[in-house]
């Protein structure tokens, strides 16, 4: 018996002749290549989408959108690592027609059409829901935790700064002293050791100067922290550790698990994120009407009753209410949640059975609440265990509280539903996370990681409507598409006299062919 052998090296080997012969029907970068061709980048405002009649020839954007899909798409990511692969892949030397543009110019593609790009994945989005890919009815807002270009060393707030500042002048002083027992000790002799204490000494100085102008900076820009190598980036616990990055929003459909929208933010928590978002959504689906899953990250007041406003209805659970171990009042039987209000009356009856009646109106936390109280609190037995308030226990009610309290309804009565956002937006981050190693940033700033965060979007919406639909009935899509719209414009010219467009149209921006020769355009912009 032998082990199997290859071939030997000196091997004569006659390959095809073609490298189409190499590349199956069944292969992504067919559709890349589709999906790219069939898109006007001049319209999506990509850099030298329109040749200028003079200069040195560029690349065709389309070739170098073609990369980075292709690469986000298989977890290549690095301008380099790229630049390497147009000379060894057998499917980019496909896809490029054998073009090896260098690592610089790869990169420079990403850093000159942040908006382009984003304009790209909106596009796939645009045309999911064509393919009737979007539920509409049920998404879930979530959001995630992304490592930024920045060491939590390079990172300071108000607080650090004081700490740091005060441990170098501790620095200085020890130093200055050892220097004044040295010229003591020996006045006339200049040793190494006493000029190497003296440039320790500059060098301090200098760091504290350097971290009092960052401490000037932070209270001039009415900053929390501030980052020196990404100055967008944040710290934020991500997994009860603390991480310097980026909190992105994802927006994702209930129907196929398809990421509908998202947004890079540096907002440290999610409680101001979720109407915006929201709407968004709806504005997307074209739908009147929406219901959106969110976690207790989300839960504010204000934002719910921004999206019941325009049609939203929101299903968050309400954060358990938090006393201090130290403190033991109120007791657990005399939280809150335990007070029932009576609509009738107007009033709020408290575990006890005593009515707290409405005394005024007040603004509390930035909200206009109304405060209810009751006499009956100083005969209480259970005052001790309730409040240390000596007038007794009092109430605020927010002016729209029936907005939280329709909200708690629906979360109480449809469980199942809740349960179902955790499936939902898991799914999705954990795969950009994990299977395409993408939980990190390559580039700086908030536009910047915005484009690199649409690349990854984009490749796993591409990835996952390849395995929901499959590859031969997207491509055919695309294609019939955009004979289809060619054909209807070259009708309208003739039939109507319009010089519509010169250039071939977009089949993605069409929203809707009507009936007798009415038709509508809409590009997906949010």
């Amino acid at each position: 018996m032998e082990y199997i052998k290859g071939t030997a090296r000196e091997q004569i080997v006659l390959f095809p002749e073609a490298l189409d012969e190499y590349i199956t029907e069944d292969n992504p970068v067919q559709f890349i290549e589709a999906f790219v061709n069939s898109l006007d980048l001049n319209e999506l405002q990509f850099k030298h989408g329109e040749l200028n009649e003079t200069g040195r020839p560029p690349y065709d954007p389309r070739d170098l959108l073609n990369l980075y899909i292709y690469g986000y798409l298989n977890g290549i990511r690095s301008s380099r690592k790229l630049e390497k692969e147009t000379r060894r892949n057998v499917e980019l030397m496909w896809l490029l027609r054998k073009l090896t543009p260098d690592f610089k110019t790869i990169a420079d593609f990403r850093k000159d059409n942040k908006k382009a790009i984003k304009s790209v994945c909106k596009e796939f989005i645009f045309l999911c829901k064509k393919l009737s890919l979007f539920g509409g009815e049920l998404v879930a807002i979530d959001g995630s935790k992304f490592r930024a270009v920045n060491s939590k060393k390079r990172n300071f707030n108000e607080r650090k700064l004081e700490r740091k500042i005060r441990e170098l002048e501790d620095k200085i002083d020890r130093y200055l002293e050892e220097l004044d027992e040295h010229d003591e000790e020996e006045r006339d002799v200049r040793t190494p050791e006493r000029e190497e204490m003296k440039e320790k000494i500059e060098e301090f100085k200098k760091r504290r100067k350097d971290y009092k102008k960052l401490m000037q900076r932070l209270k001039e820009s009415e900053e929390m922290q501030v980052s020196l190598t990404d100055p967008d980036s944040r710290s934020m616990v991500s997994n009860k550790r603390i991480e310097v990055g980026y909190n992105v929003q994802f927006t994702v459909d209930e129907k196929h698990k398809l990421i509908l929208d998202h947004e890079v933010t540096n907002e440290v928590k999610d409680q101001h994120q979720l109407s915006r978002m929201a709407k968004r959504a709806k504005r997307i689906l074209g739908k009147k009407k929406i219901e959106v899953l969110a976690d207790k990250g989300y839960y504010n007041a204000k934002e719910v009753k921004e999206c019941v406003d325009n049609g939203i209805m929101p299903y968050i659970p309400e954060a358990e209410s938090r006393v201090s171990k130290k403190v033991n009042i109120p007791r657990p039987e005399f939280y809150e949640d335990k007070f029932r209000y009576d609509k009738g009356k107007d009033v709020y009856i408290c575990p006890e059975g005593a009515e707290l009646t409405y005394r005024y109106t007040t603004v509390h936390y930035g909200k206009r609440m109304r405060l209810y109280k009751s006499r009956a609190c100083r005969r209480c037995q259970s005052k001790e265990l309730c409040t240390r308030q000596r007038s007794g226990r009092f109430m605020y009610r927010w002016e729209h509280e029936e907005v939280l309290e329709d909200m708690r309804k629906r979360v109480k009565e449809e469980k199942e539903k809740v349960k179902i956002r955790q499936c939902l937006t898991e799914h999705p981050i954990g795969t950009l996370k994990r299977g395409f190693n993408q939980g990190y940033f390559l580039t700086r700033g908030l536009e910047k990681t915005g484009a690199e965060m649409s690349l990854s979007v984009l490749a796993y919406n591409i990835k996952r409507v390849i395995n929901i639909i499959g590859l031969e009935k997207l491509i055919d899509y695309v294609g019939i598409a955009k004979d289809l719209i060619f054909s209807y414009f070259l009708f309208l010219r003739r039939k109507i006299g319009l010089n519509i467009y010169k250039r071939e149209i977009n089949p993605l921006a069409l929203s809707n062919f009507r009936k007798k020769g009415q038709i509508r355009f809409s590009y997906h912009t949010v």
